[in-house]
């Protein structure tokens, strides 16, 4: 017969005397032999001890119940030694019949541990990170139910909380465990938005306080975990079902995702937790902690991907159970947001006025949020791999997002050094400022525009302190994407009517909805695609789904008011593409005039050239443009098949380099030759040396973030474009696979800054 585990109910309930236990206070070391007493009663076990990671990496016995107590605080452990260290450092249960023949098995005739052959283990997680072991044996070989083992690691989750929290021991009654990491570190990752900011650690996934772990009345918790989850069931049946967006009806990926949703395994997990005496939203993050120590050290991407979809599952569960929408926190004066990854939404929720900086595991430079923190002028770093875990709230942290590094919890001389820094830059800002006024003309006399990136309010309102001469690309999938349902109409025309008044007489450039690919919306759910790059996205979406299209094209025309209109579509392939989607502007201008309403008093209709197809098709295309604009993110992607959300292969090729840079002076040449007006609008616009090389290649029009238009603008103010086409043009038939430094040496002997 099994032996019975926590299931035992009520008042006395395992987790219910523990927390009476604690309540009592008292000398640390006299609370948690209490808890272990407990423990080993409740699971009738004849041991139950507590291991601790020391600062050192060393794994300590802190308390026990039936072994030796004089081996308290004097066993210890190197990390992996043993079956304790194995759990730390799989970060899941072991359970065994007979411990010591396990090959892991290591003796300590300290512990009189002899007698004791059945043997379960479970790590106090936190995160995702093991902290500690929380350990119970008997005489007996037995196997332990999974009933005991789910009861254990329910225990052992509330331990890590209140252990982690200093509710159960305080900092100085722990001192030199490894509570959360301490020491400095140095972490390695991608620059997503450039810039640097030192400040406070403020973690997105916040962590629960341990007053919400523990539930007062089970029924009612059970209650809410049940309505929670059959209304999450219910919103993705629907979002599968193809009620929710405009997509068909059969996707793998999807029911795979949906199946998740609907597991036994999981729920169960989940009720189970919440039947122990847990809170559902202590429940959910048990759940979520044990996924992420299982699945996170997996490299198979399938099933690392499969992690993703349970975290975003559990995600939308805690936002059912709270039945409200996100309330905005509270930051320190010097915010570092640290996050797995963000939506723009999440982003904006924050107060900008506070936020300095911004700390990625994942994403990219092309993600949603690397190009809103661009927006805000946040500096970026991303794929910070397992920052998440080595990091906690209110550490001080710097984000370097010049070299893609951060450094944890920095020594005195990191810090000063990086205040040099940030003073340099913020000197470098003042000369900027001092230039917004001055036209941008090389020294040689060539007028180069510079216009700018948006598509926030934000950007509205500092499109004046940047000095930029328009908008060259406004995004008009951020109003898509930060909002919970697809944006009406009216909204759509308030936001260009919005737009078209704050830029006055400059002029923006409106690029339609380029959505799909890894720009899926909640309430728009697309089919999940192998290689989302060349997928279903941009003007693809727009003409196989018109009534989309057409209502932005309306709500546009509608918005220019009989003013002038640029209107620019993404990732045209194709002239028969362009021509479909002319036709559709045509045919609500029309539309428009038929009800008596202004027609745009000057139209001008561009394509963006990102598709390397159209390089080798600009004599049919162009004649059909009023102008063009050369997108050289997507450009360059596709150019060297490398996915640029891709961090193994995004990094292998240079935009300067022969290949990139003949195709790019093919298109300017073309564009010259027909009269066809053209700028780039790509991040290498708004890079000084790469903009140093579109300026020597003839381009005149150049769109960036906000942050690029000073420093590009003092990079022209310093060039002699003639010099710098003369060197540029004689590197273009090098056989290198890049001329990055050859490019480098010829701008500072023209006096480049760079």
């Amino acid at each position: 017969m099994a032996v019975p585990g926590v299931a035992i109910r009520g008042q006395r309930s395992l987790l219910k005397q523990i927390r009476e236990a604690l309540a009592s206070g008292g000398p640390a070391q006299a609370r948690l032999n209490v808890v272990v007493r407990i423990i080993a009663r409740s699971m009738v076990a004849e041991v139950c001890s507590l291991y601790m990671r020391r600062a050192a990496g060393d794994i300590e016995l802190f308390a026990t119940e039936g072994l030796d107590p004089t081996a308290v605080h004097v066993t210890r452990m190197k990390p992996g030694e043993g079956l304790i260290g194995d759990i730390m450092r799989l970060g899941r249960p072991l359970n065994l019949a007979d411990a010591p023949e396990h090959p892991a098995f290591s003796y300590r005739p300290e512990t009189g541990e002899d007698p004791y052959h059945a043997f379960l283990g479970v790590p106090l997680l936190r995160g995702g990170r093991a902290i500690g072991v929380l350990v119970v044996q008997n005489r007996t070989e037995r196997v332990y139910t999974d009933d005991e083992v789910e009861d254990l690691q329910i225990v052992a989750m509330v331990l890590a909380e209140m252990v982690a929290s200093g509710e159960l021991i305080s900092t100085d009654e722990l001192k030199g465990v490894e509570l959360a990491p301490h020491r400095p570190e140095r972490v390695k990752g991608s620059k997503f938005s450039d810039g640097l900011a030192y400040g406070v650690a403020v973690l997105h996934e916040r962590p629960m306080a341990p007053s919400q772990l523990l539930s007062e009345d089970v029924v009612a918790e059970e209650a809410r975990l049940k309505t929670a989850v059959e209304g999450l069931q219910s919103q993705i049946d629907s979002m599968l079902e193809g009620q929710a967006g405009l997509v068909d009806a059969s996707y793998e990926v999807l029911e795979s995702y949906r199946m998740f949703a609907h597991s036994n395994s999981w729920t169960r997990s989940l009720e189970d937790a919440v039947r122990n005496g847990l809170t559902a939203e202590a429940a959910v993050e048990r759940v979520r902690s044990e996924h992420r120590a299982r699945l996170g050290q997996a490299r198979d991407p399938y099933i690392r991907e499969r992690l993703h979809d349970l975290e975003d599952l559990n995600d939308r569960l805690l936002r059912h159970l709270s039945g409200a929408g996100h309330v905005a926190r509270e930051l320190p004066d010097n915010a570092i947001l640290i996050g797995r990854n963000l939506g723009p939404a999440d982003l904006l929720e924050y107060d900008r006025t506070k936020l300095r900086g911004l700390l990625l595991e994942e994403g990219s430079a092309a993600s949603h949020a690397a190009i809103v923190a661009r927006a805000l002028d946040i500096p970026c770093v991303g794929r910070l791999s397992g920052l998440r875990d080595r990091v906690s709230e209110g550490d001080m942290v710097i984000v370097d997002a010049e070299t893609g590094e951060a450094y944890l919890r920095p020594r005195n001389d990191v810090v000063k050094a990086i205040q040099a820094r940030i003073d340099v830059r913020r000197q470098r800002r003042a000369e900027f400022a001092k230039l917004r006024e001055t036209p941008a003309f090389t020294r040689d006399g060539a007028k180069i525009t510079l216009l700018m990136n948006a598509g926030l309010d934000v950007d509205l309102d500092i499109m004046g302190e940047t000095g930029a001469e328009g908008i060259g690309l406004f995004r008009t999938e951020f109003q898509f994407m930060v909002a919970e349902e697809m944006p009406r109409l009216n909204a759509q025309t308030a936001l260009y009517a919005r737009v078209m008044e704050a830029a006055g007489d400059l002029p923006v450039t409106f690029r339609t909805l380029d959505l799909g690919g890894d720009k899926v919306l909640p309430y728009l759910e697309a089919e999940r695609e192998d290689n989302p790059a060349l997928g279903w996205r941009a003007i693809r979406m727009g003409l196989d789904r018109p009534a989309l299209l057409r209502m932005q094209l309306r709500a546009l025309i509608a918005a220019a008011r009989g003013r002038p209109l640029r209107i620019m579509f993404p990732l045209v392939a194709n002239v028969d593409e362009f021509r479909a989607a002319r036709a559709l502007v045509d045919h609500e201008v029309a539309w428009a005039v038929r009800r008596g309403r202004a027609a745009p008093e000057r139209l001008d209709v561009g394509a963006m050239i990102e598709a390397p197809s159209l390089i080798w098709h600009l004599d049919a295309l162009l004649p059909m443009t009023d102008f063009v604009s050369v997108g050289t993110n997507d450009l360059m992607q596709y150019l060297f098949a490398a996915d640029r959300g891709n961090p193994r292969v995004s990094d292998r090729y240079d935009p300067l380099s022969p290949p990139a840079l003949r195709a790019l002076e093919q298109i300017q040449r073309a564009c010259a030759e027909t009269g066809t007006p053209v700028s780039v609008c790509g991040e290498m616009a708004g890079r000084p040396l790469e903009a140093f090389t579109l300026v020597a290649l003839g381009f005149e029009a150049l769109s960036m973030p906000p942050a690029g238009v000073g420093p590009v603008k003092r990079m022209v103010l310093s060039c002699d474009r003639e010099a710098a086409r003369r060197g540029v043009s004689a590197l273009l038939k090098s056989s290198a696979g890049s001329v990055r430094n050859e490019i480098e040496t010829l701008a500072r002997k023209i006096y480049l800054a760079v």
